[in-house]
């Protein structure tokens, strides 16, 4: 919701006003200083959106805003010339909404385009929201990475690398938007108050690493690639099993961590549905812009959403930090996943992640089953990852 600042109007005013921490304000009007508004400039408040009114029978200002919870001066700083006195029936005034429900739903099919409106509305109602295009697909998707927080330690997540593990972007999405949710409205997650993980962590979520790949098993083949995907899939209309980029490359098998071992026995020698690591590492663009967000934002630990299993891997070649096995015994207390040291795997991106850096890194596997995992695991899905990514922040 966008305001127009008026004579005297602090940022710490409309913290006051609206119950907002000042720290959301500041952070969704980053290019304006805190302590020189200018009357007239437009501010962003965030988790409010704007409804139109029209005066009934009996209302006063008073009543309206005890209606809604809301201050007084919060009507008038929306309606500048209305004269509280002389309210009319049928005039339209416009009132703040707080927003208390989530945005995403999450337990429906979830494309790129669904990932976008998601994105897009979130961004509105959440400015604190910084949304980075990191990179574009084969396809020219733009690869999207959504940051927020004011800590030193940045925490990231990914999902979707695998284009059949689509459920795993609307499970990213929503814990975003939950977390969100409780920033705005002071409302604790499983008891744990959110604005000091806010305070002390950079939180930077990359929702969709492979959207062509996504699109292809929701919606088909692009008409543009329709004769290489039906070739590479022999034939085949149907893209279940997909798991590779649009160009038949298995993004998670091509990172430089004994890339070559995977080269050597991975049954694929070609393009194909799954398990093709390329001709060489880091070739392909989803995985180069992955690269390379990593390397400039230097996480402190980052986590990979695939599925399924319901377990998750966390060490690599005896590099991981002990800080790793703090983490995971915990992740596993609060998800009842199986927690797993070592798997016979190179080449993926946690692999790399503690490889190169020597920092925490985990692969989760979400859910049980065959993929795509029915939508109907959504729920239960969720809920384990909400004390994962609790701990993700709190630890």
């Amino acid at each position: 919701m966008k305001v127009r600042v008026r004579q005297g109007d602090t940022f710490w005013l409309y913290s006051q006003m609206f119950r907002i921490p000042v720290q959301l304000i500041e952070d969704s009007n980053p290019e304006v200083s805190p302590t020189s508004l200018l009357v007239g400039q437009t501010i962003n408040i965030p988790g409010y959106v704007i409804e139109e009114y029209t005066i009934q029978q009996g209302d006063t200002i008073w009543k309206l805003a005890r209606e809604r919870n809301l201050a007084m001066d919060t009507i008038f700083l929306l309606n500048p010339n209305i004269n509280p006195n002389q309210l009319q029936i049928n005039e339209r005034i416009l009132l703040p909404k707080l927003v208390t429900s989530l945005i995403v739903d999450g337990n429906e099919e979830y494309d790129f385009a669904k990932l976008k409106e998601d994105i897009n509305r979130l961004v509105e109602i959440y400015p604190f929201l910084k949304l980075n295009e990191i990179g574009k697909s084969v396809l020219g998707k733009p690869l999207y990475e959504i940051e927020l927080g004011r800590g030193v330690r940045t925490t990231h997540f990914n999902a979707s690398f695998h284009a059949n593990e689509w459920i795993t972007t609307p499970v990213l999405m929503k814990l975003l938007n939950e977390y969100v949710l409780s920033l705005v409205n002071g409302s604790p997650i499983r008891g744990v108050s959110t604005l000091p993980l806010y305070n002390r962590n950079r939180l930077s979520i990359v929702p969709m690493v492979n959207p062509d790949g996504v699109d292809l098993v929701l919606n088909g083949p692009p008409e543009q690639m329709k004769e290489e995907v039906l070739a590479i899939n022999k034939g085949s209309m149907d893209f279940s099993s997909w798991k590779a980029n649009i160009r038949g490359v298995d993004l998670n098998n091509q990172f430089p961590a004994n890339w070559e071992i995977e080269k050597e026995r991975k049954e694929p020698k070609s393009p194909a549905p799954r398990d093709y690591p390329g001709d060489a590492p880091l070739t392909e663009p989803e995985v180069i812009a992955i690269a390379e967000l990593t390397q400039k934002k230097q996480f402190a630990r980052v986590l990979a959403f695939h599925t399924q299993g319901r377990e998750f891997y966390w060490g690599y070649e005896g590099l991981e930090p002990p800080e790793s096995e703090a983490l995971a015994r915990e992740f596993a207390r609060v998800s009842g996943y199986e927690s797993v040291r070592y798997i016979d795997s190179h080449a993926g991106y946690k692999d790399w992640f503690i490889y190169i850096y020597h920092r925490p890194g985990f692969t989760f596997e979400l859910g049980y089953g065959v993929n795509p995992l029915p939508i109907t695991q959504f729920p239960q899905i969720y809920e384990e990852m909400l004390g994962v990514f609790l701990v993700s922040l709190y630890m």
